[in-house]
């Protein structure tokens, strides 16, 4: 599970980086929106013709469901202070009623995250990430 300072932080954004690949092994990287309630994320797309012929969506629906998303920005510039989590999981084509309304979207389910840079959030001794196991 995502600590309180983790979930506080997915709250404020709205904007991630999905990294999927294809049949043939080719990674495709793209920033997308995207929902979170808490446990689990939905990304969609404001048209879900479009949505249907994006790299993400063919990938997942022929079976490639390893996914990695990022979610991160800036706290400052100066002093640099970059925030975000990581978080490697599945992904799975679904029906559901989101922020683009009802159509298909890829349901993602973490399994390993990694944040760094976010208030509250304890390091283990010399660590730079925290890192947590999804159950």
């Amino acid at each position: 599970m995502f600590s309180e300072p983790e979930v506080k932080y997915l709250k404020t954004q709205r904007l991630a980086r999905i990294a999927t690949v294809s049949r043939d092994r080719r990674p495709d990287v793209v920033p997308v929106a995207f929902e979170f309630d808490g446990k689990q994320f939905y990304i969609g797309s404001h048209s879900q013709e479009i949505f249907h012929r994006t790299r993400k969506y063919k990938n997942v629906k022929a079976g490639n469901e390893k996914v990695t998303i990022v979610i991160d920005d800036m706290e400052s510039i100066d002093p640099w202070k970059p925030r975000g989590i990581k978080i490697e999981g599945t992904a799975e084509v679904v029906d559901h009623k989101g922020m683009f309304g009802p159509g298909k979207y890829l349901k993602f389910t973490p399994k390993v995250s990694w944040s760094w840079g976010i208030k509250g959030v304890e390091l283990a001794k010399g660590e730079l990430r925290a890192k947590t196991i999804h159950r």
